[in-house]
């Protein structure tokens, strides 16, 4: 994954960075993945993406021998797979990904590009998805979201994986690895980066070690039996991977492989809208548009009866705010639990009526949920419209063995896993005493 070519040629034999990249992808040739990853994870990836156009355009970046490429060439969209393009600097890798293809039935699928991600020679909106697992960290997260924006479609999605800290205050042996190759960041600050860059989170996929292990087996294996290195380039090469393999067994609970599925914010989707946790000050502004959105004044009851309840979790009361700085938009979270594990319910949720339609009810909520992912909760229920709350990943609580204390149609309870690390609770849920339930 890391890839020591800063080195420069001199009189002295050391290694080119040419020769160093030549001998890395000696090492890794003929390996299965040249990053952490699975196809149970480009899976699940794809299916944080929600609907796709039939036969979508799909950018596979820094592709390598194309394990990813092939699994949405074959999955992505409808019955007829997708069309997918596939760009690395590296030659043989395309070359095994065009066979591959063939051998599969998929080559009218997947067309092969010799390109340097970072400057690609593609047209603005030319994909429905752009996908990089494993590669973004060759130019940067940052760089990455900045530049491949342009190329996705109206409606278009990035997913791309980044390498992250799992702890607040990283050993001086990790850092010193990490802060040499690749600095890390947390997830919030991964987060908080997409965000400022223009985007909404779809989803946020940590990765499973055994992710690592799908990459780090067969290259241990292979760092093993290869020859003896026999250049300056490959026993450079052969160290730093080495030494890899040893910080990741040492500070392998340090750090992860997160994905990150993303879609550029438009207005529909509360792009022109300011968010942020309700102070003091807001409560009667609040209360104003929660009674105003509802037929009865119950809604705005709850809200107020809910502010004194244990159930209350402070910086999980949004707002979104007019250009006036007024609340044109408010969604709560509070806890409750399933089978007495932890959750969040997320009611009401109230647009001003002048406003509603304007896209700041999906702006509040989207903020909302951001923030509970930020501080590690890991489900959230709602009852309401399957139709509103899809768009923000909702899917039928009944999938998880989730009921409500009460009749309810099946398709109008809906969880949304902020953390699939965690076991998924089944049960009945229990509500905050406020909701008289």
């Amino acid at each position: 994954m890391t890839d020591n070519t800063h080195t420069t040629s001199d009189t002295s034999g050391h290694a080119s960075a040419d020769a160093l990249h030549e001998a890395f992808f000696a090492l890794h040739h003929g390996l299965p993945r040249q990053a952490p990853g699975s196809d149970a994870t480009t899976r699940h990836l794809l299916s944080l993406c929600g609907p796709l156009p039939e036969r979508p355009r799909v950018l596979d970046l820094g592709c390598g021998p194309g394990r990813s490429a092939l699994l949405l060439a074959a999955e992505a969209g409808g019955a007829d797979g997708a069309e997918v393009t596939a760009v690395d600097l590296h030659r043989p890798f395309l070359d095994e990904l065009r066979t591959a293809a063939a051998a599969r039935g998929l080559d009218g699928r997947v067309r092969t590009v010799e390109a340097d991600m970072g400057a690609l020679p593609c047209e603005d909106g030319s994909f429905d998805l752009v996908w990089a697992e494993g590669s973004a960290y060759t130019i940067g997260f940052d760089t990455a979201l900045e530049r491949w924006k342009r190329l996705l479609a109206p409606g278009g999605t990035l997913v791309l994986t980044e390498c992250e800290w799992t702890v607040a205050d990283p050993s001086a042996g990790a850092r010193a690895f990490w802060d040499e190759h690749y600095p890390l960041r947390s997830t919030a600050g991964n987060l908080a980066a997409a965000r400022a860059a223009g985007y909404q989170v779809l989803g946020v996929h940590h990765q499973p070690g055994s992710d690592w292990a799908e990459y780090y087996g067969p290259l241990a294996e292979r760092v093993r039996t290869f020859p003896a290195p026999a250049t300056p380039a490959a026993r450079a090469a052969s160290a730093a991977t080495r030494e890899e393999l040893d910080v990741r067994v040492r500070h392998g609970h340090e750090y992860r492989c997160t994905g990150y599925v993303l879609r550029p914010v438009s207005a529909g989707d509360g792009g022109t809208w300011r968010t942020r946790p309700e102070t003091g000050a807001d409560t009667a502004a609040v209360r104003e548009v929660v009674r105003a959105a509802f037929e009865t004044p119950l809604e705005a009851d709850l809200v107020d009866a809910l502010r004194t309840d244990d159930a209350w979790v402070p910086g999980l009361s949004y707002v979104a705010e007019g250009p006036d700085g007024s609340v044109a938009a408010h969604a709560l979270l509070t806890a409750c639990a399933v089978d007495g594990v932890r959750a969040l319910a997320l009611a009401p949720v109230a647009t001003a009526p002048a406003l509603q339609r304007s896209g700041a009810g999906s702006a509040v909520v989207r903020a909302l949920l951001a923030a509970a992912e930020e501080r590690g909760e890991a489900l959230v229920l709602v009852l309401g419209h399957p139709g509103y709350y899809r768009r923000f990943g909702f899917v039928p609580a009944s999938r998880f063995g989730i009921r409500a204390p009460f009749e309810v149609p099946d398709e109008a309870l809906m969880a949304l896993v902020l953390d699939d690390s965690v076991p998924v609770p089944a049960g009945t849920i229990a509500y905050p005493a406020p909701f008289g339930l």
